[in-house]
């Protein structure tokens, strides 16, 4: 079976976002650039479902302009088989990010399709979903525990009441979350191989893709800045402060009940 994982480059998460003078958007000069880390997570599953002979290939997919090859050497690094690059310098939004992908399954014909269950730049958690429904088959979002059995696979998934475990069949696509795993640490020598790994880069135009309209940002701006906090001696006062910001307590309601004995 083939693996086709999806990564995205994004700002390092550990790197401070900061935004243009004139508002106009995010300054990414000079800026560390890393691979989106549900991502990551996303292509350290497939590569153990791989050592552990669930799956033969892995594949690693981005889509942008040709800086993006330095994140699909990363995922080279890590081990994947290959690369494709879907090389185009348009923002593009999760529906064609969506169509992408599923051209490229057209082309490709995977077993399985895996990626992270959002981005950090953009949070729009949507590809995925989107994905399940052009091409047609069964979805699992939000995964942190996968298992392949044959043509089936048991998702445990994260949701607002806790967990809950499904069986969908494949081939289908899964969105995985930050528990499933912790990935990899890539070593020197892994870096050095990855440099000989076949990477394929396509014209978005080639797929019959399109970035399709996207929504304008009209103005970028950092959050507030945080207040100063206030020192208090002892807990009455910090009572006392938090009721000065709060309001005054709520009125009792009801009758109290009587101690025993009273």
């Amino acid at each position: 079976m083939k693996i086709l994982v999806g990564i995205k480059r994004v700002v390092d998460y550990n790197v401070r976002v900061r935004v243009l003078p004139d508002g106009s958007g995010v300054d990414t000069d000079g800026v560390k650039m890393s691979v989106n880390p549900f991502d990551e997570i996303a292509l350290e599953e497939a590569l153990r479902l791989r050592e552990a002979g669930k799956a033969e290939e892995v594949v690693v997919v981005s889509i942008g302009s040709d800086a993006a090859q330095q994140q699909l050497r990363t995922g080279l690094a890590m081990g994947a088989d290959r690369a494709i690059l879907v090389n185009t310098d348009q923002p593009l939004q999760p529906l064609s990010v969506a169509r992408v992908f599923h051209a490229l399954i057209e082309r490709e014909a995977p077993g399985l399709v895996l990626l992270g269950k959002q981005a950090i730049d953009d949070d729009n958690s949507q590809t995925a979903q989107m994905l399940s429904a052009l091409w047609g088959r069964p979805q699992a979002t939000f995964a942190s525990k996968l298992e392949l059995d044959g043509e089936t696979a048991a998702v445990t998934r994260e949701v607002d009441a806790g967990l809950e475990t499904i069986e969908i069949d494949l081939p289908a696509v899964v969105s995985v979350d930050l528990r499933l795993n912790e990935p990899r640490f890539v070593k020197l020598p892994d870096i050095m191989k990855a440099k000989r790994k076949p990477l394929d880069v396509i014209a978005l135009d080639d797929l019959g893709g399109h970035a399709g309209v996207a929504p304008e940002a009209g103005h970028h701006a950092p959050p507030a800045p945080r207040g100063g906090g206030v020192m208090v001696g002892d807990t009455a006062a910090l009572v006392a402060e938090l009721r000065g910001t709060a309001g005054p307590p709520p009125a009792p309601s009801g009758r109290r009940r009587r101690a025993a004995g009273s």
